[in-house]
């Protein structure tokens, strides 16, 4: 197996990441795999029938993000597959890289004015050096417009 991974996590942000992604499943003909994240460890210290509600709102924005972006792809004749994972982002996707055998993983930077990432430049670069090592997969990242 083979394919490409696009972490997203919807919002303004994101649609650079996911035409970036697009575009190079359509140069590649490589499987194109959209993952959304729930992770909910902010919510330690909550009730579980509240974590557990919320839990359940995050999955179905999840699943409302991924089919905007399968439908983007599906624009530009590109087969999606949408993914959704519960747990830590950067092990995540690095999970499914290893699972379906990554040729590329998409990575978007975050923007200079942008609040609110999961990831600085920092940590972005940092987690780049753990895909290419823990799954051989070549890390690209989308284009940002400030």
């Amino acid at each position: 197996m083979s394919g490409i991974i696009c972490a997203v996590r919807g919002g303004p942000a994101s649609r650079n990441t996911i035409a970036s992604a697009i575009n190079l499943a359509r140069e590649s003909r490589e499987p194109l795999y959209f993952l959304y994240v729930v992770n909910l460890d902010f919510m330690a210290s909550s009730s579980s029938s509240r974590v557990h509600t919320i839990s359940e709102e995050m999955r179905q924005m999840g699943e409302f993000i991924l089919l905007m972006a399968q439908a983007r792809a599906a624009e530009k004749d590109v087969e999606a597959k949408p993914v959704i994972r519960d747990g830590e982002v950067d092990e995540e996707i690095v999970k499914l890289a290893q699972e379906i055998g990554a040729d590329y993983v998409v990575l978007g930077r975050p923007g200079s004015g942008e609040e609110g990432n999961v990831f600085s430049a920092s940590k972005i670069a940092s987690l780049a050096d753990r895909i290419r090592k823990d799954t051989g997969a070549e890390v690209v990242f989308a284009e940002v417009n400030e």
